[in-house]
């Protein structure tokens, strides 16, 4: 199991219609995650600041191809249409990365 901690800026004037898109994702959206092999998801909100935490269930050979899968699963495009002109990448992520993933510093179980 991989863990998974990401952050990214909000616009606050969207902080409420962010809230009620993820109140009850869609049932694709939903369905594409468990299937990536995603685990406990979770989003938090720090201000104008979203803090991601995800664990990635599977092989870590296929991590890639599953990532690449579930962005193209059914509605997920229509899902970050609406999704991302919502959030502010911040400056200085890797090219190609929207959130910017942390490194784990520590963990206890």
């Amino acid at each position: 199991m991989r863990r998974f901690g990401q952050v990214i800026g909000i616009d606050p004037a969207a902080i409420d219609r962010y809230r009620s898109f993820h109140q009850k994702i869609w049932p694709e959206i939903e369905t594409a995650i468990r299937e990536a092999g995603i685990r406990n998801y979770s989003i938090f909100l720090d201000g104008e600041q979203l803090l991601g935490y995800f664990e990635y269930h599977g092989p870590e050979d296929e991590f890639q191809q599953r990532m690449k899968l579930l962005a193209e699963a059914p509605r997920m495009r229509e899902w970050w249409d609406i999704i991302e002109p919502m959030q502010k990448p911040r400056d200085g992520r890797p090219a190609g990365e929207w959130w910017l993933s942390l490194e784990e510093i520590f963990h206890q179980d």
